[in-house]
């Protein structure tokens, strides 16, 4: 299947599972190498990151912990520019390394604002780990320590990645043709 639709967009397959899940599996072995004695907390970013952090958890073989956030900034094809925190974190972060599990970084504002709480509420070593970066859409001078694939500044779907909600579930990742 190459092309798919969803609702009034037409997508064309960009990245298959077979990528994708090499990709995940190149930063699990990253993150095993580089905080292995941390007991990190991992915070996925809901709702698309869902599907990497399982994927990528499934491959990290360190002592950790994993929770969850829910944030939102998109509405339809663009970023609403204004991040809302739907769900917040639970857990103390005090003193804790933490690696926050991102679906994708374009502007970087939503990510610049998970650190910035992040720091606020004490957390000791903050590392981002996003599956996707568009460098072309970045407006922000944050740092972004594991990324495993850089693409276009395209509007995407699928793995997680969704069109008004629509295209989650798809195992792997289409690019908008028709806009």
């Amino acid at each position: 299947m190459n092309t798919i639709q969803i609702k009034d967009k037409k997508f064309s397959l960009s990245i298959p599972e077979v990528e994708i899940q090499a990709a995940v599996r190149k930063v699990a072995e990253a993150i095993n190498h580089d905080i292995a004695e941390k007991n990190p907390l991992f915070i996925c970013v809901l709702n698309g990151a869902f599907m990497f952090a399982g994927d990528l958890m499934k491959n990290v073989s360190i002592p950790c912990e994993i929770t969850f956030v829910k944030l939102s900034s998109y509405e339809g094809l663009y970023s609403s520019g204004s991040v809302k925190e739907i769900i917040g974190l639970n857990e103390s972060v005090v003193g804790r390394n933490v690696v926050v599990v991102e679906d994708i970084v374009d502007t970087g504002v939503t990510m610049e604002r998970i650190l910035s709480s992040l720091r606020a509420k004490g957390a000791n070593d903050i590392r981002v780990a996003t599956f996707l970066q568009k460098p072309d859409a970045l407006q922000r001078d944050i740092k972004i320590d594991y990324v495993a694939m850089q693409i276009p500044n395209d509007f995407i779907v699928g793995y997680g990645l969704d069109y008004d909600g629509y295209g989650r579930n798809l195992k792997d990742i289409y690019t908008v043709v028709s806009e």
